[in-house]
């Protein structure tokens, strides 16, 4: 069982940057893949970005490209992503989510806010 906590969500003025934090409760090995995802007022949860925990490659949704970048710190099993240039739009609850890329196993953290003022 893996258990996710978010952090670092918070309030900031549109273009303001934020980093937020998911620490896993296990070391993350070669055979997962973290991602964040994001769920607005009335929106379904959309993926935002992913990291594959071995070599690192990343994926991004369109929306964010260019201004959000997922990182891990494999020695702390703990991912980040950087968000800078906000948007009023990119106001959500974000959540981290691991996967094991072979048994498929999922696990999601509880959420941070983000909201992002024009």
């Amino acid at each position: 069982q893996v258990r996710l906590v978010e952090s670092g969500g918070g309030l900031v003025q549109a273009g303001g940057s934020l980093r937020l934090s998911c620490e896993a409760s296990v070391r993350l090995f070669g055979n997962y893949a973290a991602a964040w995802y994001r769920q607005a007022p009335g929106k379904e949860r959309e993926f935002v970005a992913r990291i594959i925990w071995s070599g690192g490659s990343t994926s991004y949704a369109d929306s964010v490209k260019g201004r959000f970048t997922i990182s891990r710190d494999n020695g702390e099993s703990t991912v980040y992503l950087q968000m800078n240039s906000l948007k009023p739009e990119d106001t959500a609850i974000y959540y981290c989510n691991a996967v094991h890329m072979y048994s498929r196993a999922a696990y999601w953290g509880q959420g941070t806010q983000v909201t992002v003022s024009s």
